[in-house]
């Protein structure tokens, strides 16, 4: 299956097989449709998808419908956004984020690591 360019939605049954196996680094939105703030987040979150499309997958998880995900991440507040690479968790923003500090996050947490100045041996004194 190819990588969307839009969240998907995903829950207790799906999140092992969408997050956890993800080739890509996966962004996770615990929202719930209620909440104003998520509400009011969901814009940007639906276009860094678009933007960063097939370089990290987004994902939702309503915390309403997805109770076990919920409490094994340990969310108690919304939104909350959980950043996965290879199934392990790099780190985790709570609350809304505006569009350029989010860009900013996801530099942090995905962004490849530094590769060694000089391919070869060590310098000596």
């Amino acid at each position: 299956m190819p990588d969307r360019a839009t969240p998907v939605r995903v829950n207790d049954d799906t999140f092992e097989a969408e997050v956890i196996r993800s080739r890509i680094p996966v962004v996770v939105d615990f929202y719930a449709d209620w909440s104003a703030p998520c509400l009011a987040s969901q814009p940007v979150f639906r276009d860094l998808s678009e933007r960063l499309a097939g370089r990290v997958k987004f994902a939702t998880v309503n915390v309403d419908e997805a109770s076990l995900v919920t409490r094994s991440y340990g969310i108690h507040s919304i939104p909350t956004y959980v950043f996965l690479r290879e199934g392990h968790e790099t780190g985790r923003e709570v609350g809304p984020v505006d569009p350029v500090e989010f860009r900013t996050i996801l530099r942090r947490h995905f962004a490849p690591p530094a590769r060694a100045l000089s391919g070869g041996r060590p310098a000596t004194r």
